[in-house]
């Protein structure tokens, strides 16, 4: 009973100096944002080890031998071991959720945030494994029986590591692929993906699996493998701005001019629109319809998406209210009145004018007097080019052209001279190599061979 006194004054004490120290430090750091922080997040924990460290201290300077002595000592031990742990654990979190707060993503060039988060949090994971696997291990080295497990672990090393490199051939390489993701940039948490055709968000990054959030809030977990190893499409690698495609198949009798004034409208009064790009092209033209191919742009994904929907529904009003010859038709025409149609088609074109003064009678009768030329020409169509023309037409085409231009002239000249002298240099090693492997193989007898100078004898 008076050990057991012993040791609760002894963890009253503890508790105490633990509340003290507390109250210090919060008094010290008052002006520290970390200093709060780490006050108030170890708290539970600095305050445990000092308690269970003080107890065991107090069984283990006991002078008692009895089993449920021993058995007290090995539980404050491990209770110790386990509170340092919790303790190292905690300093890991506080330390992550300052540089998070540090690096935040909720502005409008979120690119190297996301990056230096997605390593943060992936250290993070690898720290708390480390910590436990190192408590776990402490814990079970206080076992004698464990040591000498241990010890023939250690002896057999060589033997195990290869069957468990085989065995957890898969797992480990995962790990080395969510590292490379981590640490090599090439995905990020919030970066949007298309992976096995769903576009979606980075929600996790682990050391072993990564988690997509679909858009129709499905999850997709894919093993780090699949992005080391599969192509997928990267919406944000450089930055968030898309440009959308809205496809539509139309008559051959579209006015296209007025569709595309439609089309300015249609954007100009949408906020989704960022005021980049916007195009109307005829990408085909076969069959019996002419595809029509629409190009906007926007901020990011979601708002492309949205903004293709608001212009595709607006295309097809217009259509259907504005231009109805436009429609797409399905034309079919027999073998005769096909030609009948062609023959007074050409007939019309090559009917000459009525003599002056003449009179035609199938002609409508003119209601003013003013005299109806039989041919009218029109003036040509002059379009837009800067709404019909991606890569020409506007400065920003113009430099969308030399981005996907390849390089310049300039530069294969350089790339053509750089190979031909690394392939000179090459030969040139190459001989070298030779005459150096020739001179091993066959040295020079004139070279091998010393000749001692004579020296002549000194006459007396």
């Amino acid at each position: 009973m008076q050990l057991v006194a012993v040791a609760a004054g002894a963890a009253l004490g503890a508790l105490l100096l633990g509340m003290v120290v507390h109250a210090v430090v919060l008094r010290i750091g008052r002006r520290s944002v970390i200093a709060r922080t780490l006050a108030a997040r170890l708290k539970g924990p600095f305050r445990w080890i000092l308690v269970t460290l003080a107890v065991q201290q107090v069984f283990v300077r006991s002078t008692g031998n009895d089993g449920w002595l021993q058995a007290m000592r090995t539980v404050l031990l491990l209770a110790v071991i386990a509170c340092i742990g919790w303790l190292l654990a905690k300093v890991v979190l506080v330390v992550e959720d300052l540089l998070l707060e540090k690096f935040r993503v909720d502005v409008a060039d979120n690119r190297h945030a996301r990056r230096v988060r997605t390593q943060i949090i992936f250290l993070r994971r690898i720290a708390l494994l480390v910590i436990a696997l190192l408590t776990v291990g402490a814990m079970l080295w206080t076992f004698p029986e464990a040591r000498v497990v241990g010890t023939g672990i250690f002896a057999s090393a060589g033997l195990l590591s290869v069957v468990a490199g085989l065995a957890a051939q898969s797992s480990l390489s995962n790990v080395f692929a969510g590292l490379q993701l981590a640490f090599t940039d090439a995905l990020r948490v919030d970066d949007v993906v298309v992976v096995e055709g769903e576009w979606g968000r980075i929600e996790e990054i682990t050391l072993t699996y990564v988690v997509v959030h679909i858009w129709d809030d499905r999850r997709l977990v894919l093993p780090s493998t699949y992005f080391t190893s599969t192509p997928f499409e990267h919406w944000t690698r450089k930055d968030s701005q898309l440009l959308g495609v809205v496809l539509l198949e139309v008559d051959w009798r579209t006015d296209f001019d007025a569709m595309r004034e439609e089309l300015h409208r249609v954007v100009e009064a949408d906020e989704l629109w960022d005021h980049r790009v916007v195009v109307l092209q005829v990408t085909d033209a076969v069959n019996t319809f002419v595809q029509v191919r629409i190009l906007v742009s926007a901020q990011d994904g979601p708002t492309i998406f949205d903004l293709r929907c608001h212009v595709r529904e607006a295309m097809v009003r217009w259509l259907v209210a504005s231009n109805p010859e436009g429609l797409p038709r399905l034309r079919l025409a027999r073998p005769d009145e096909e030609e009948a149609a062609q023959a007074a088609l050409r007939a019309e074109r090559v009917q000459p004018a009525p003599a002056p003064g003449s009179h035609d009678p199938k002609a409508p009768r003119r209601t003013s007097g003013v005299p109806t030329p039989a041919t009218q020409v029109l003036p040509p169509v002059q379009p837009d080019r800067r709404d019909d023309s991606l890569f020409t037409g506007s400065m920003e085409a113009v430099e969308r052209s030399r981005a996907f231009a390849g390089p310049s002239e300039a530069e294969q000249a350089d790339r053509v001279e750089r190979m031909l002298r690394e392939e000179r240099e090459r030969l040139e090693a190459e001989e070298r190599e030779a005459v150096r492997r020739r001179f091993r193989e066959e040295p020079d007898p004139a070279l091998t061979t010393s000749v001692l100078p004579t020296v002549p004898e000194k006459r007396r």
